[in-house]
């Protein structure tokens, strides 16, 4: 069984003092473009005629892990080799806004990231896909294509699909220490929430699984300090 989890700095105190605004409505970037059906269409049937196998396995690693978006009927805790979690996509509409925007959560090149593996049902895969890539899907190209990559699990090696940060999209946000990135976390807010409750559900999720990680642990206490700073009662 997992271990006890451990209490968190960052609470649902802190989140409660957060307001959520309106929906802005999607940015008006001049290098993306609104996702159409077609676009949903066409990525659903790239990702089955890529899959490695009968079963078709989903790799959480944030948002995913507490909110899966699909139907599951089996679930693995797996390591990811090569790759971390970070908050480094640019959001001014969904947990952020234009004046204070957040970093949303994606893996990035480079360490280790434990996570869960999620099966979805083979007789609605593609009704489940299609739930999927309209949650992670908004604009066109994405920011974070899904692709294929490896993990490891207590029963062997799977192939999974994942949603992996494109460094060459001008919404990466790299090379931020742990106390800029909470800055800006501690902030950010927008019509879906803000991004303190986003580090809170994953945090709390991750311990529960008796998944620890080291920076977002930290980034949670950090984000609490300055939402005492911040947003005072």
């Amino acid at each position: 069984m997992p271990p006890k989890p451990r209490p968190l700095h960052l609470t649902s105190d802190h989140v409660a003092r957060i307001p959520v605004i309106e929906d802005p409505g999607p940015p008006n970037y001049a290098f993306v473009r609104l996702a159409t059906d077609a676009d949903y269409d066409a990525e659903v049937e790239r990702w089955i005629s890529a899959a490695p196998g009968d079963d078709f396995w989903i790799f959480a690693y944030g948002s995913l892990i507490w909110n899966p978006a699909t139907d599951t009927d089996a679930e693995k805790i797996a390591v990811a080799r090569g790759w971390h979690r970070s908050f480094c996509l640019f959001d001014q509409r969904y947990r952020g806004n234009p004046k204070q925007p957040g970093l949303m959560l994606c893996l990035d090149r480079g360490g280790t990231c434990r996570g869960v593996a999620y099966r979805i049902p083979a007789a609605r895969l593609r009704e489940n896909l299609h739930k999927l890539i309209r949650r992670e899907m908004s604009m066109v190209p994405s920011a974070f294509p899904a692709r294929w990559i490896k993990v490891m699990t207590e029963t062997g090696p799977l192939t999974t699909l994942a949603f992996i940060i494109d460094r060459r999209d001008q919404r990466y946000i790299g090379g931020l220490s742990l106390a800029e990135r909470a800055d800006q976390l501690a902030q950010a807010h927008g019509w879906k929430g803000s991004m303190a409750e986003y580090v809170l559900s994953t945090v709390t999720r991750l311990e529960e699984l008796g998944i620890h990680d080291r920076n977002l642990w930290q980034i949670q206490r950090l984000v609490a300090e300055r939402i005492e700073h911040h947003w005072p009662r």
